[in-house]
């Protein structure tokens, strides 16, 4: 029986004055593994699964809308898709499935038309998105929780600010046209000041249990993100 590989996808962009630059990546691998160790674990119908490998990350993403803030560095949706694309078809060369766990929303659409595409070429690809309910949008209480749980050391406490805290629809407009800084002058959505360690082992724990759930019933949509 061949593998199945994990492949952590993430972005290299700002994350406010107090977070790292690779926040995602953090995240999306810190999922991944998790993930794979429950998959590995798995059985049905007193049957072993496929071994499940992570791969190494692809820390680059698009992330145009964080252009302009210091060391937010982006490679764009049409060189992701093709990076993507390419990914993809190499691994399916030894890899019976092969699934991108997203941690940057910024990726969405070029992770839709690459999957949809190697899945037209008869590659059993698909993705699946880092996701808690009642998430923020950027840098705020979610991510912040969730890298007090995996990196504390790395996460600057004292230089944590409140950011916008509108809802994400009512920013999408001035976001889309101005990008980060026009919402957020320190690149921040939410409220990184309320964020603590114990929430973030609650949402992380969230984000792998809805992963496994998603990769286990493997039911890919028509743009390739798992139900």
């Amino acid at each position: 029986m061949r593998p199945s590989l994990i492949v952590p996808i993430g972005s290299t962009e700002q994350h406010g004055p107090h977070l790292p630059l690779d926040t995602d990546t953090r995240i999306a691998e810190a999922v991944s593994r998790s993930v794979a160790e429950e998959l590995r674990a798995q059985t049905i119908h007193g049957v072993d699964q496929p071994t499940w490998l992570v791969a190494t990350a692809i820390n680059y993403g698009a992330s145009g809308e964080h252009e302009g803030f210091p060391g937010t560095i982006s490679i764009g949706l049409a060189a992701l898709e093709h990076l993507l694309v390419e990914f993809g078809r190499s691994a399916c060369n030894w890899a019976g499935r092969v699934v991108f766990v997203n941690g940057h929303g910024g990726n969405v659409a070029a992770l839709t038309a690459a999957t949809t595409l190697l899945r037209a070429e008869g590659r059993d690809v698909a993705w699946c998105p880092c996701t808690a309910a009642g998430a923020d949008a950027h840098a705020g209480h979610t991510e912040t929780s969730v890298l007090l749980h995996l990196s504390p050391a790395d996460v600057w406490v004292d230089e944590s600010v409140v950011g916008n805290t509108a809802p994400l629809p009512e920013l999408l407009p001035a976001l889309r046209r101005g990008g980060m800084a026009a919402v957020s002058p320190l690149g921040v959505l939410g409220d990184p000041t309320t964020a603590t360690a114990a929430d973030g082992s609650r949402i992380f724990a969230e984000m792998v249990e809805s992963s496994v759930r998603r990769i286990s019933a493997w039911q890919p949509s028509s743009g390739g993100m798992l139900a």
